[in-house]
């Protein structure tokens, strides 16, 4: 019942990040007393760093959880993109040119994957995964597993995973401008109206004038891209591309997602949890390297996490709503 919830904190209580915000706060304060390098400003570059390409991964896959629909295939997007950039540079040509061509042929894997779900009624998970195994066959068979490298100096390069001023990777940089404009889309505009409306009910969104097709098949887009951009950071970072790269990174995504609160079943999430949810992931890998403990415990955490920001979300929710 809402009366559970004190009236002076239940506007907190309707804060769609409210479960992973307090997720940060509570892992942060326990990594710090049990590691006193965790919360140095070397190691939390570090751990933003890493944040920043899963999360720009976890904003595309949120905006297309909110219409209802998932993409799995966004791991191997994440290789075979940046990987196809490198050969391209590699050849001879502009890096930014590698940089387009990776973009677009994320954006034709997006609309393949938006074309199959739409035309056959097949489940996006479905459909995603058979993607997520067919692309990541494709680049292992392309490549025959060996990565691809680019060393000569490029500014371009820079702008993509170098490291700014104050120490912080450019990719922490566009993932925060990535967050700011994709939140104040969803919130502030008509097409995020319409994306949270397929989301919540496909067939009354389409009963009111929207697009429902037009809208799951742009995010199916955008949510390629965003991999593929992840990829060009991670490409910007190393300066090699290894065929490999991106597994399980899908399944990290959703995590995060909903962690930040977003519903599996679509219709309701946040850009802002999302990016709340990728950072408690890389605030647990890294302290978990700080305190001690084997590292492959990071899997069981997360999915502990996770079950808990579950549990969590759904209850709040039930409580403000006064269910």
């Amino acid at each position: 019942m809402i009366g559970q919830i004190p009236k002076p904190l239940q506007g907190v209580a309707r804060m769609k990040e409210i479960g992973a915000l307090a997720g940060v706060l509570i892992v942060m304060a326990a990594f710090t007393i049990m590691s006193d390098r965790f919360l140095t400003p070397g190691n939390m570059v570090s751990v933003f760093t890493v944040t920043s390409e899963l999360g720009i991964i976890a904003v595309g896959v949120c905006f297309l959880m909110i219409s209802g629909e998932f993409d799995l295939s966004v791991g191997s997007v994440f290789a075979i993109s940046p990987m196809l950039g490198a050969t391209i540079a590699a050849a001879g040509a502009p890096l930014w040119v590698g940089l387009l061509a990776g973009l677009a042929v994320a954006a034709a894997i997006g609309f393949v994957n938006g074309q199959l779900v739409l035309r056959t009624g097949v489940p996006s998970f479905i459909i995603t995964l058979g993607g997520m195994m067919f692309y990541r066959g494709v680049i292992l068979a392309v490549s025959g597993g060996f990565p691809v490298s680019y060393l000569q100096p490029s500014e371009f390069m820079h702008y993509l995973g170098g490291r700014t001023a104050m120490g912080l990777r450019w990719s922490g940089i566009w993932f925060i401008v990535l967050v700011i404009v994709f939140q104040i889309i969803l919130a502030r505009t008509r097409y995020g109206n319409h994306v949270s409306a397929v989301g919540g009910n496909a067939g009354t969104a389409k009963a009111v004038g929207i697009d429902v097709a037009r809208v799951k098949m742009t995010n199916f887009m955008l949510c390629s891209m965003t991999a593929a951009l992840a990829g060009f950071m991670r490409f910007g970072r190393f300066r090699s591309v290894d065929p490999t790269a991106g597994r399980l990174m899908e399944l990290e995504a959703i995590a995060a997602c909903v962690i930040g609160g977003a519903l599996l079943t679509g219709g309701y999430g946040s850009i802002v949890g999302a990016f709340l949810g990728a950072f408690l992931m890389g605030v647990m890998r890294s302290g978990l390297i700080l305190a001690g403990p084997p590292p492959y415990w990071y899997q069981g955490f997360i999915g502990l996490v996770l079950v808990i920001s579950v549990i969590l979300n759904t209850r709040i929710r039930k409580a403000v709503a006064g269910s």
